[in-house]
């Protein structure tokens, strides 16, 4: 699977960005899909994660209320919409694949290159 990150970019704190991830290479319905990001000098995190018919969704607790994954199979695509974006939102943010719906970035098997999203206060 080849996966295309886009939609990252400069915003005020209390903005929004929708980060867009598109992929290509093998059927990506088989696939759960998650958003991870990386700040500088920190390890890779957990952000979200949408299960591969969509129907389970999960978030880590400093974005949830503010952050809604989505995905559409027709179109191999799934979105992060983030709003209400602070200053510690920043960071390169990555969508990855993986066989099994799962939270830790070991389990993920195919990585965007990443978008940087840069929250300025």
């Amino acid at each position: 699977v080849q996966l295309v990150e886009s939609g990252g970019g400069l915003v005020q704190a209390g903005g929004s960005l929708r980060l867009s991830c598109r992929a290509s290479g093998r059927t990506f319905s088989n696939y759960a899909m998650g958003w991870f990001r990386q700040a500088p000098g920190k390890e890779r995190e957990f952000v979200a994660a949408v299960s591969w018919r969509g129907s389970t969704t999960e978030y880590a607790e400093s974005v949830k209320g503010r952050f809604t994954i989505s995905r559409d199979n027709a179109k191999n695509t799934v979105d992060l919409q983030m709003n209400s974006l602070k200053p510690e939102d920043t960071a390169v943010y990555y969508c990855a694949a993986a066989i099994n719906y799962d939270t830790d970035p070991w389990a993920y098997d195919y990585w965007g290159q990443g978008t940087q999203v840069t929250v300025s206060s």
